[in-house]
């Protein structure tokens, strides 16, 4: 429930409330992360981000699904719709391509990796967490949905963004 302050704003102020959240929660994530990594190491990291993407991926997903009023098996055009309000998509500079037969998610500016190059720190190996916040997230959406890492450091293909991903529907899994 919120509380007055909030339902007090404007739309314009919820706006960038919003915007200030999804940042926000980028930074969350981050900040937690390198206190792991600092204290017990990179690997020890990645296996925490993992474990936390498996989870937070599909509660968020469900959530978007229900705003959105998604039924039980949207297909692609359901996750076309709900990419833009994943928290990490509404944190960065993100584009969700619709294609015959494939949805692709393009993270053109990511927050972590241009915030760790400030930093003068080795770009996060996102790719590893990734595969579980991106195919979590489809699947919660649609349980018939795959997901294909096309390119994520460190396994960089397309120069053009930070990571690209892509959605297709499982043939035996169709209606």
């Amino acid at each position: 429930m919120l509380n007055e302050s909030v339902r007090a704003l404007t739309k314009e102020q919820l706006l960038e409330l919003m915007e200030i959240d999804a940042k926000n929660s980028v930074a969350l994530d981050g900040v937690w992360f390198q206190s792991v990594e600092r204290d017990l190491g990179m690997d020890e990291a990645m296996h925490h981000d993992q474990e936390a993407w498996k989870r937070f991926a599909a509660v968020e997903a469900r959530r978007i699904k229900k705003f959105l009023g998604l039924d039980e098996h949207p297909g692609l055009e359901g996750l076309a719709k709900a990419l833009p309000f994943h928290i990490v998509d509404r944190a960065n500079t993100c584009e969700v391509i619709q294609e015959k037969g494939r949805v692709i998610n393009r993270v053109i500016d990511c927050r972590v990796q241009s915030a760790r190059s400030r930093k003068g720190m080795e770009w996060h190996p996102c790719k590893l967490a990734a595969i579980y916040e991106y195919s979590c997230f489809a699947s919660a959406i649609d349980d018939r949905i795959e997901t294909r890492c096309l390119s994520c450091y460190p396994d960089i293909t397309d120069e053009t963004c930070s990571c690209s991903w892509e959605f297709t529907l499982a043939e035996d899994k169709a209606e």
